[in-house]
């Protein structure tokens, strides 16, 4: 292990407390550069931190979310609990994972990511599974794929192996094409630190081309360490592991809360949209969208975008503050960007047939709402080229004030082509076609 990892996931050995506080909150915020190179980003502390928290109050049936000219956009299933990540299997079956945010020791009114609606426990805890054999966007069959869980996220099959990463775990269970339930016993494959700062519970999985590995997503225990680096053991991090859950490596680290992880097409490079930090002003941290370097290091909790040192930390670990790698595309402050999905395989026309689509669940440490929508960041050549631009909105009721219809999270396409749109404030999935799609 490198003197980085051993710095970062070894945080037991530091035993760093965060200070907050602005230094300076009269100045004036300057505008975030959307183009991704951080040049103008404002000083920290601009403006004041805001709670603004929305109200989620629902979408009237004769409303949906818009999409561009050319797309239609229906109803795929409602009526849910907290559908929040989507995992389309093999054959087809379209995989949905009810949890939700819980509350815990030191959860705060400003610990909520913009939801009033928290509730005790822990959401229907369950994967459902749809099918949707004549691919009109209508699910034909549902079922209670698994029951039980602990805070469900990532899901996926290899094999004759379904694994779920719940928030303290991954476990592995036998699984055979056509598997509407899974009722046999499963093993804990990797054990995972649980809990966490607003919505950090979530453990993301997915596999490699070769299907040898398992990459796993553990977003960080605190906002910016302020429980000690002794929280932050194997987190803020991606894992890699083989398939039983030995040889465990940090392949990342430094990513405040990585959540969506996807392959760019026909590339062997690992894309993931993260989560940054709150509490230095409106325009303050970026969420981005970043492709992962192995032992690359992202900068959380000493530094943010690139080598921006974050003064609650005093200075701390500058050799590190100085290894901080720049993300490659700025998605906007505190818009919760946790969704992420490459369109394949011809899914959509152009000019959303190559890049990357990204679910910003929304805002609450923003004086106005940021987020609330999907985006979408085209690429070329397995590389961004251009800003992100709307594609999925109309989730806040109204500009300028706080009551929204919902709030989309998890975004898969379906071996039919058409995409959907996990919207786990709502309790809807939304099916987004465009209307070449076959």
């Amino acid at each position: 292990m490198n003197r980085l990892r051993l710095l970062i996931t070894g945080a037991g050995l530091l035993l760093l407390a965060a200070c907050s506080g602005p230094s300076d909150q009269s100045a004036t915020a300057a505008t975030v550069d959307t183009a991704g190179n951080g040049d103008s980003l404002p000083a920290p502390f601009a403006t004041e931190s805001s709670v603004n928290l929305s109200k989620v109050v629902g979408w009237p049936d004769s409303l949906s979310p818009k999409a561009p000219e050319g797309f239609s956009v229906t109803r795929f299933a409602g009526g849910l609990n907290s559908p929040r990540w989507i995992y389309i299997a093999p054959n087809g079956d379209i995989l949905v994972a009810e949890a939700r945010t819980t509350p815990h020791k030191g959860f705060g009114a400003n610990m909520v990511e913009g939801s009033r609606n928290i509730n005790k426990d822990g959401g229907a805890n369950r994967i459902l599974l749809f099918r949707d054999t004549d691919n009109d966007g209508v699910p034909d069959m549902t079922s209670n794929f698994m029951t039980g869980l602990n805070q469900p996220f990532g899901m996926l099959i290899i094999g004759s192996s379904f694994y779920v990463a719940n928030t303290d775990g991954v476990w592995k269970y036998a699984y055979k094409e056509g598997d509407t339930r899974i009722s046999g016993p499963g093993k804990k494959i990797v054990s995972l630190p649980a809990g966490g700062y607003n919505n950090h519970w979530t453990r993301n999985i997915i596999t490699n081309q070769a299907q040898d590995k398992l990459y796993i997503s553990v977003g960080s225990g605190s906002n910016v360490a302020e429980h000690g680096m002794e929280n932050e053991v194997r987190r803020a991090n991606i894992l890699v592991t083989d398939l039983e859950g030995g040889q465990e490596q940090v392949y990342a680290s430094g990513l405040r809360n990585p959540v969506g992880m996807d392959w760019a097409p026909g590339t062997q490079t690992l894309w993931t949209a993260v989560n940054e930090r709150d509490e230095l002003g409106d325009e303050l941290v970026p969420d981005y969208l970043t492709s992962v370097k192995p032992d690359g290091f992202y900068g959380w909790p000493y530094a943010y975008w690139g080598q921006h040192p974050d003064p609650r930390m005093k200075g701390a670990h500058m050799e590190l503050v100085r290894q901080s790698l720049v993300p490659d595309v700025n998605l906007g402050s505190h818009t919760a960007s946790l969704g992420l999905a490459f369109s394949k395989g011809g899914s959509f026309p152009a000019p959303y047939a190559s890049g990357a689509f990204i679910g910003q669940h929304g805002s609450w440490n923003r004086s106005q709402l940021s987020g609330y929508k999907v985006v979408y960041v085209p690429f070329k050549n397995g590389k961004p080229d251009g800003k992100p631009r709307d594609f999925l909105t109309g989730f806040i009721v109204k500009s300028g004030e706080s009551e929204v219809h919902g709030r989309p999270v998890g975004i898969a396409f379906t071996k039919s082509g058409y995409m959907l749109v996990a919207d786990d404030a709502a309790n809807i999935i939304w099916c987004v076609k465009a209307n070449t799609t076959r």
